[in-house]
């Protein structure tokens, strides 16, 4: 999951701030560029406080990565917006997801898309994932416990891939299970500075398309990754 270290995002804070709301996230993607209606719509239809640990539940429509267990965060939400409005999704995509955290950016992409599978390396948030989109009336999500870096090949291949943590270059199974055609987006370097990168896949392999954005992601974990953390 993408942000800075838990620690260095300070403690709950007291006062209230849920009268902001999800338009205040759709003010935030649209402040980087984000236009895209059906985009910012669902936004502006998916409660973040249903996607973030009780403690910041007053922070939810903060446009601020959350920090949530095993020294992760979410993405920050005018980042998944503009990661997903670069996707370019028509609706009718299998797409597959690379950390899950608490299921926001898995439910704006399940929104857009026929179906998300999505795969979280922790099983503790996987299963409060499953449990926060269930909560949500959001059903077309698969939620899988394992190593993001080798894909999920019985169920490739994939309309579109995004990879919530940053390596310095794309894991070949996931290069491999991406449809001719489809669109990976991915933060691309050694973590805690990188460019987030869309490419998309041609007969002889991807192509590099354009950069989205600069962000600070955790490492990517996996076999195909950096190496496993410790248990």
């Amino acid at each position: 999951m993408h942000g800075l270290p838990a620690a260095e995002l300070g403690e709950p804070v007291e006062r209230n701030r849920l009268d902001t709301g999800p338009d205040n996230l759709v003010v935030a993607a649209q402040a980087v560029g984000v236009t895209d209606p059906r985009v910012l719509e669902v936004i502006r239809c998916t409660p973040r406080a249903a996607f973030v640990p009780t403690a910041y539940v007053t922070r939810a429509y903060d446009d601020a990565p959350i920090p949530i267990p095993h020294r992760q965060v979410t993405t920050q939400p005018s980042l998944s917006a503009a990661i997903i409005a670069a996707l370019g999704l028509t609706g009718a995509e299998e797409v597959f997801e690379v950390g899950t955290g608490y299921g926001y950016q898995t439910a704006l992409l399940a929104r857009l898309a026929a179906r998300v599978v999505s795969m979280d390396i922790w099983p503790d948030l996987a299963e409060q994932a499953r449990r926060n989109l269930a909560a949500q009336g959001i059903g077309n999500v698969v939620v899988l416990t394992g190593d993001g870096t080798e894909g999920a090949p019985d169920l490739a291949p994939f309309d579109a891939i995004v990879v919530s943590a940053a390596y310095p270059s794309v894991p070949s199974p996931l290069a491999a299970q991406l449809r001719t055609g489809g669109r990976l987006v991915q933060p691309v370097g050694p973590g805690g500075g990188e460019d987030v990168v869309l490419y998309q896949k041609e007969q002889d392999g991807l192509r590099r398309m354009r950069v989205v954005t600069a962000a600070s992601f955790v490492r990517l974990h996996g076999r195909h990754g950096f190496p496993l953390p410790e248990p």
